[in-house]
């Protein structure tokens, strides 16, 4: 096994990132209300910390160990719900320590910083029953194997089992990939088991994990039926459809990882040129686990999860050779670096102009040709100091000058992708459906409950007709009913319908209707909206209303 000199404090370099990585993924981490999707694995949770009996959705590891929080708290929280998806994907910061003998340290921290950052690896760690987990266990497990450290990777493997549906996408991608890989390099890695006791010790640790993690310590037996069912889960996906086109799964790439896109551009062309092995691996598994997003029926930007992994170790391995500045070559570095950004915020300029006109105006011609002249001027730029001054200058500050720029808008992806810019600002990251005021209906349920009862969550609420976990989530502190139809022989205090009209309720209650769930219209928008989206995050949505009715004698004024 190659090994590597290691620098002075990386270690410490390695904490600041997972501190970076933790900072943004909890900050704010209750302030998006819970969808369907969420709340269904929520609930559950929540349920099992109550001691109830409940089936399970194909995410044991975060429905169990989330419910160990909400036991230990006393109940379920929005942040509560999301801390674990968030620890553990900030964990994954770690994980290119286990392949630094292949990546060589600094790719490898610099790695760890793109992991800690990236928009895509910050918004799914900030989702209930997200991808995170398989993710970050796998790549474990896959480190630790190369490591040769197999009672680690067993029980990492054991892990990877009980993160749900989204393992089998990522598996698959590998396995196709590694298969290719093996067709043009018949003499590169393979791994056996040393003798049967080392495969049984793999093994034993393996089954250890799965049923004690899997069950949460033999409590919960039906954990065990919700890992296995996250294949027939994963199927699903190929019979299913989604709303969420190919073009939207590659412009997320651009818009969301500009950097580590070009850097990885970089990284693909020197690989190939100089037949690198590891950057060529890395660019079959980017393409297949993109290929299989893009070709899947039921495909979800977060599946564009598995392509960042290898996405961003292209980039890290670019980025880590524009550290090798030589003392003379600084100032005509730094003069390139000037002029790569300078052109870029031009272009930034020109673009963010085009949301200012119509579509078929001369104007928004006239910004879009700039745009596209600003671009072609820094191409004609950096060719012009390669063949002026050197092409090691040219590289070095035209990537220096893309980290600066290009990094700038990751950053903007980063924080709105975590949802700080708050719920106006949507993003193609965030889970679909997200309730828009569900937290002033559960302030105005509080509220009638309160003057009507005294105590914020004892009136009886019924929700009818409706099939929605987020507002079953919203109301989990109050008795709720959930039923089809309102049986008239019944005078609850709170009713939740549609949003119709109903004479039997507006008789002997009062309603207020709430914006309920939200769905962006990504896949019919048009380029100027588009446009509109990226530079102000604007765009159209078709929304869902709901009433909360209250009972007419519960005011003074009856």
């Amino acid at each position: 096994m190659t090994t590597h000199r290691h620098f002075k404090y990386e270690g410490w370099l390695y904490v600041l990132a997972f501190l970076i990585a933790f900072g943004i993924r909890i900050t704010q981490l209750g302030a998006l209300p819970l969808n369907d999707a969420e709340a269904t694995s929520a609930l559950q949770a929540l349920q099992i910390s109550q001691s109830e009996n409940t089936a399970l959705s194909p995410h044991p590891f975060y429905i169990l160990s989330t419910s160990v929080l909400f036991l230990m708290y006393g109940g379920g929280t929005d942040f509560l719900a999301r801390f674990m998806p968030a620890l553990i994907g900030s964990l994954l910061v770690f994980a290119p320590l286990l392949f630094d003998n292949r990546l060589k340290p600094r790719p490898s921290l610099l790695l760890a910083f793109f992991i800690a950052l990236d928009p895509g690896f910050v918004a799914i760690s900030r989702q209930a029953a997200s991808p995170i987990f398989a993710i970050t266990f796998f790549v474990f497990t896959l480190g630790f194997i190369n490591k040769n450290k197999l009672t680690l990777a067993s029980a990492f493997a054991a892990l990877t089992l009980l993160s749900g549906p989204s393992l089998w996408l990522g598996l698959i991608g590998l396995l196709i990939s590694w298969m290719i890989f093996q067709v043009f390099n018949r003499n590169s890695f393979h791994f056996t088991f040393s003798d049967s006791s080392t495969r049984n010790s793999f093994l034993i640790t393996f089954l250890i994990t799965f049923f004690t993690a899997g069950t949460l310590f033999l409590t919960v037996p039906n954990g065990l039926s919700a890992a296995f069912a996250s294949l027939p889960e994963f199927f699903k996906s190929f019979t299913n459809t989604s709303e969420t086109t190919w073009g939207m799964i590659l412009i997320s790439i651009l818009i969301y990882q500009p950097l580590a896109f070009i850097l990885a551009l970089f990284a693909i062309v020197r690989g190939i040129l100089n037949n690198i092995k590891k950057i060529i691996f890395l660019t079959i598994w980017m393409l297949v686990a993109l290929l299989l997003v893009i070709f899947l029926p039921a495909r979800q930007i977060t599946d564009l999860v598995w392509v960042l992994i290898p996405l961003n170790a292209l980039a890290a391995l670019e980025l880590a050779r524009a550290f090798n500045i030589f003392p003379e070559e600084r100032s005509e570095i730094a003069g390139v670096t000037f002029l790569t950004v300078f052109i870029w915020v031009f272009a930034w300029l020109g673009f963010a102009g085009m949301t200012w006109f119509p579509a078929d105006s001369r104007e928004y011609g006239l910004r879009f040709w700039m745009l596209l002249g600003s671009l072609v001027l820094l191409a004609l730029s950096l060719l012009l100091v390669a063949a002026g001054w050197s092409a090691r200058t040219a590289r070095i500050g035209g990537v220096w000058g893309f980290v600066i720029a290009l990094g700038a808008l990751t950053l903007g992806g980063t924080f709105g992708a975590a949802g700080l810019r708050g719920q106006n600002a949507p993003e193609l990251w965030w889970q679909p459906s997200i309730p828009a005021q569900a937290h002033l209906l559960r302030e105005t349920a509080q509220q009638v409950s309160e003057f009507y009862t005294g105590d914020d969550n004892s009136a009886s609420v019924v929700i009818a007709g409706l099939d929605s976990p987020a507002l079953a989530w919203a109301l989990r502190e109050h008795d709720v009913q959930i039923v089809e139809t309102l049986d008239a022989t019944t005078a609850p205090d709170i009713v939740i319908t549609r949003f119709e009209n109903n004479p039997a309720l507006m008789a002997a209650y009062r309603g207020q209707d709430f914006n309920w769930r939200q769905t962006y219209l990504w896949h019919v928008s048009p380029f100027d909206v588009w446009v509109r989206w990226i530079t102000l995050r604007e765009i159209s949505y078709a929304g869902e209303s709901i009433i909360l009715w209250a009972r007419d004698d519960l005011f003074v004024d009856k």
